[in-house]
């Protein structure tokens, strides 16, 4: 004789593991997240850094950062904000920029 079970199981139950199972999953995603991002910063921390000059001046609080090309810096910042708002590039005038 052979035990079979025919009864279905609860819809409470269903629901209950369905969505244990969904955190469970997410949880697991975390974890590989935090994991995978461990293993990329002891990488990059054993990768040597390139040392330039122009990027350690303009770094530095006392000296004002350079733009070499200051009109196509401002073309190319009033075109992403016309875009943005969804107005004219004629309709934009930028004053002043300054690096924060």
């Amino acid at each position: 004789m052979s035990l079979m079970l025919t009864e279905t199981p609860s819809i409470g139950l269903v629901v209950c593991l369905g969505v244990g199972m969904v955190f469970v999953g997410l949880i697991c995603i975390i974890a590989i997240c935090y994991l995978l991002g461990a293993i990329i910063r002891v990488f990059e921390k054993n990768k040597p850094q390139p040392q330039e000059k122009s990027v350690q001046a303009a770094s530095s609080a006392s000296a004002p950062a350079v733009i070499e090309n200051r009109q196509e810096f401002i073309a190319a910042v009033s075109a992403a904000l016309a875009e943005e708002l969804g107005k004219d590039v004629s309709a934009i005038r930028i004053k002043s920029i300054k690096k924060l």
